[in-house]
């Protein structure tokens, strides 16, 4: 342990806020606790809040272990509208109309994509190619080729479906990209769709309601109290 750090070791469970990125947030923890590393499992866009997991110390060794979790979200789909992005931050591609659409319609198209299937993850995502994260180079407006990949969607349940807004619930495998999902809907649906919000609820058996708010992590001492120890992350 180099001098001047403190040697702890854990597991946190955060509630990321809006606007802030997953690297942000780890490194908040990283000074707050005076820990040599810190390390997340998972990104979660600016634009998306809930459940990040926090490793602290030894246990960012276990990254790969967490990562590869099954993951729990609510989201709210824009249906009529494409953006570049996958989500309404981005410069919208094309507006239709959706009247046409009705919740009995989007149920039974949701339930199409339970089960195994493949999917092209975004150009706006932190997949890295060449040394490059492909948003890096969708912000420089070069798009390159990806391989589609397998993934689960265990649960697509539609939860209500109002003035435009599809709201649901997708329990999936990791690496599963919603505003992919999003689009893919909407592209069945004929009209185009684009995530609203989103909101990741659990990573395996860690749920959101048990993380801590953003606004308590200036507190050291709560910080420790609600750090899983890494002798509990090994058993």
């Amino acid at each position: 342990m180099f001098k001047g750090y403190n040697d702890i070791s854990g597991l946190l469970l955060l509630d990321k806020p809006l606007d802030v990125t997953s690297f942000k947030v780890a490194y908040k923890i990283k000074k707050v606790l005076n820990a040599k590393k810190t390390g997340h499992c998972g990104t979660l866009d600016p634009a998306a809040t809930g459940l990040l997991l926090i490793l602290v110390g030894k246990a960012t060794k276990l990254q790969d272990k967490f990562m590869k979790k099954d993951k729990v979200y609510v989201s709210s789909f824009l249906l009529g509208t494409v953006t570049d992005s996958g989500d309404i931050y981005g410069n919208i591609i094309s507006k239709k109309t959706v009247a046409s659409i009705n919740i009995e319609r989007i149920e039974k198209v949701a339930k199409t994509f339970e089960g195994e299937i493949f999917q092209i993850p975004p150009m706006y995502s932190a997949l890295k190619q060449n040394g490059k994260k492909l948003y890096e180079l969708a912000r420089q407006g070069i798009e390159v080729e990806r391989k589609s990949r397998k993934i689960t969607i265990k649960r697509f349940d539609i939860l209500s479906y109002y003035e435009d807004v599809v709201k649901a619930r997708i329990e999936c495998s990791s690496g599963t990209y919603i505003r992919t999902l999003a689009q893919d809907l909407g592209n069945i649906l004929g009209c185009g769709a684009a995530v609203k919000s989103l909101r990741r609820e659990k990573i395996d058996v860690f749920d959101v309601k048990d993380a801590l708010s953003f606004e308590y992590t200036e507190d050291v001492e709560v910080v420790k109290n609600k750090l899983i120890c890494y002798e509990e992350l090994i058993k």
